[in-house]
């Protein structure tokens, strides 16, 4: 076995793909993106955070939860149809049941002073989790003189422009599609 083969990560099996999804779902309350991110990149290394950002920036075009859709994408990549089904089950099964469970408890308990503010604490953790991730992926590209204006102009454009969202992703799809095809064309 050659140093190369060895520092390649292993390809996960159905089982791997289920489990490691599982510990994702389980993992966050508020979001499981910064765990995902975690075991896909550094943990398992199935993924370099390059290819994590390409994936996630897919996800986030396509309809439904993007966590999710990042199941099925790296489900398939690496488990064919049936990869594509097992990772988002695995990620989806643990926390449906849980969340049953909180639910009911939440019915009964909701109303309570202490109930509310553990809430609202969690949903602190949540924001700071999202922030961290951001933070890493950032750091993660490359190019950020020719990626970096987009950030900031989608960030403007939604967060204090207030211009609906479909519209400015059609817009960045298309203005850094073009720019994607005008440096193509130059190499």
């Amino acid at each position: 076995m050659t140093a190369a083969t060895e520092s390649m990560p292993k390809r996960p099996d159905l089982r791997a793909l289920f489990f490691g999804f599982s510990a994702v779902g389980l993992s966050g309350f508020g979001g499981v993106l910064p765990f995902a991110r975690r075991m896909l990149v550094e943990e398992k290394q199935w993924m370099t955070a390059e290819e994590f950002n390409a994936q996630l920036g897919l996800c986030q075009f396509l309809p439904g939860p993007n966590v999710v859709n990042l199941a099925v994408v790296v489900g398939k990549r690496y488990g064919g149809l049936a990869g594509a089904i097992v990772a988002p089950l695995g990620l989806l099964a643990g926390p449906f049941a849980i969340v049953l469970l909180l639910a009911m408890i939440y019915d009964r308990y909701g109303n309570l002073p202490q109930a509310q503010a553990m809430l609202r604490g969690i949903a602190a953790v949540g924001c700071g989790l999202l922030f961290a991730m951001a933070w890493r992926m950032a750091a993660a590209i490359k190019e950020k003189v020719f990626f970096l204006p987009f950030a900031l102009l989608t960030v403007g454009a939604i967060a204090f422009l207030r211009w609906p969202m479909p519209l400015v992703m059609l817009g960045g799809l298309v203005l850094s599609g073009g720019i994607a095809w005008w440096r193509l064309g130059k190499k």
